[in-house]
């Protein structure tokens, strides 16, 4: 959603949960975005991340508890009603009690409870032993009573050690959400100013994640990818008005008005992509998916034998979902496609966008630092036919995606 960060002011609220060390990304992101950030924390998150570090990042002297005393005793007053958003990340299962019950014991719950923000949005991070305890669902239930967005927390490995649902969500999903709510919160003459939803009537198609190919019932092939990259595009997409359908290898929390559709394997996901792209206008094929499949995957689970013996994988080649899809566009389609290299970039990129029929290949190098998989920041190049490289990040997967629908609207509009 282009501009919808730009001069915004974002108070940004920092918890102590171990999850307080990616508000420094956070607070980045959304001074890339535009936003004018402010960042106020508790004494126990500083145990985690300087107030120093949010301070540089996001160019603005951070408020602590230690601003309590003196001339900077009423300045939570200040800060409450500078906010056109405020953004509780991470929020901890204590500070999320305090503020559903109006508590005011410390400079972040102060500033809580003396801004009058249209926009108010959570993002816990926590146990999840404590997320489900009914006193925290019905904190939570209070909270949304009073306004607050709710961004559920994600699924994966707990610094206990085991996989539940306790993770802050994804930066991404935050500054969608952050993006979202302050675009809703504009008139229809604001918002024309600086979205006119340029895919708005036209749906998209995006792949995301690596698929899984199965060895037996309890293992399989697969890649690196995470997803990200794909779940990003797919909100952009919908931001920028497209009806979108997000066929995923991977789960994710994604936005409810996008239409996900879960598809493991290469052969399922290509089903799901040609039934798709029926009345679809374009195809963007973000997913990493596996070249090979086993021929014929065992029924039982495989057993180890002797130490000594070798175990041998009859592979076959899976079908080529971004060729497929190329060679039967109809007229007005666009494809495109993602080249994740690790080496000769632009050659393999140029070689891939002929011989997929491809509009456009958007190409990474997954061994630079900022690039790659599972990270929440990409750099990639643009490819098309008979144009010069277009050259984007480090930045962002959220950024990245917005530069990449902002294409496809100029080869749609070209057409």
């Amino acid at each position: 959603m282009s501009g919808a960060l730009a001069e915004k002011n974002i108070l940004l609220a920092v918890t102590g949960g171990i999850a307080a060390y990616k508000a420094a990304e956070l607070s980045r992101q959304y001074v890339k975005a535009g936003a004018n950030v402010k960042v106020v924390m508790t004494q126990t998150a500083e145990s985690f991340i300087p107030a120093k570090t949010l301070g540089i990042l996001s160019k603005q002297a951070v408020l602590t508890d230690g601003d309590r005393d003196g001339s900077a005793s009423v300045e939570h007053v200040a800060w409450g009603r500078w906010a056109d958003a405020i953004v509780l990340a991470p929020a901890t299962a204590n500070t999320l009690a305090k503020v559903a019950n109006g508590l005011a014991d410390n400079v972040l719950t102060e500033t809580l409870l003396a801004s009058n923000a249209a926009v108010k949005i959570m993002a816990p991070a926590m146990n999840d032993q404590m997320w489900h305890n009914p006193a925290t669902q019905r904190n939570l239930q209070t909270l949304q009573g009073d306004g607050w967005t709710m961004i559920e927390p994600a699924t994966g490995f707990l610094a206990e050690g085991y996989e539940a649902k306790g993770r802050l969500a994804q930066l991404e999903t935050i500054i969608l959400t952050t993006e979202q709510a302050l675009f809703d919160g504009q008139t229809d003459g604001q918002r024309d100013a600086f979205d006119n939803q340029p895919l708005k009537g036209r749906r998209v198609v995006v792949t995301a994640g690596g698929t899984k190919e199965p060895i037996d019932p309890v293992r399989f092939l697969t890649n690196r990818s995470s997803g990200k990259m794909g779940y990003a595009l797919a909100e952009a997409a919908l931001a920028a008005g497209a009806e979108v359908t997000l066929i995923a290898a991977t789960k994710r929390d994604c936005s409810k008005a996008i239409h996900l559709v879960l598809a493991p394997s290469a052969k399922e996901m290509l089903t799901a992509v040609e039934e798709a792209m029926t009345d679809a206008d374009a195809f963007i094929g973000a997913a990493a998916v596996s070249d090979f499949a086993l021929a014929k995957p065992f029924d039982k689970k495989v057993k180890k034998t002797s130490p000594d013996a070798h175990f041998t994988l009859d592979l076959v080649q899976n079908p080529d979902i971004l060729k497929t899809v190329g060679q039967n566009k109809k007229s007005g389609q666009v494809v495109i496609g993602f080249a994740a290299e690790t080496n000769d970039l632009l050659q393999n990129a140029e070689r891939k966008l002929k011989s997929k029929q491809a509009d456009m290949i958007v190409a990474n190098d997954v061994l630079a630092p900022a690039a790659g998989f599972d990270k929440d920041t990409n750099q990639v190049t643009l490819i098309q036919a008979n144009q010069v490289p277009i050259e984007i990040g480090p930045k962002s997967k959220s950024a990245i995606a917005a530069d990449i629908i902002h294409q496809l609207v100029t080869i749609l509009d070209g057409q």
